[in-house]
């Protein structure tokens, strides 16, 4: 029976693993132990802070939302509360948007709103 040598087969998933690491500082991006290691971190902190991301950007544009209506005298809550019962259905992230790049349009909504 011939006898199978695995360098080449360990070498190409060593390296594939190294390439994944390049740009962690020091040891991580080097060692093939210490890469696996921080990409093994690395992918579960991604894992989470992909749902977090979401979260984060709805309190984002829900802020951006809330600065925008001080001027014209009016919460939030009863903005969102105005938009539900004139069935005028913008997500959150168009309603930042609009607020930030059509100050106008954004007014005619909140004056709609407010009826």
């Amino acid at each position: 029976m011939v006898r199978i040598k695995r360098g080449v087969i360990s070498r190409k998933r060593h390296k594939k693993v190294i390439k994944r690491a390049k740009g962690f500082i020091g040891r991580r991006s080097k060692t093939f132990r210490a890469a696996h290691e921080a990409l093994m971190h690395a992918g579960r902190y991604a894992w989470a802070h992909r749902r977090l991301k979401k979260r984060d950007f709805r309190t984002l544009w829900n802020t951006r939302i809330s600065a925008a209506l001080i001027p014209y005298e009016i919460s939030y809550s009863k903005f969102i509360n105005g938009l539900k019962k004139t069935q005028i259905n913008l997500n959150r992230k168009m309603l930042s948007e609009l607020a930030a790049e059509n100050p106008e349009v954004f007014r005619k909504v909140v004056e709609m709103a407010k009826k």
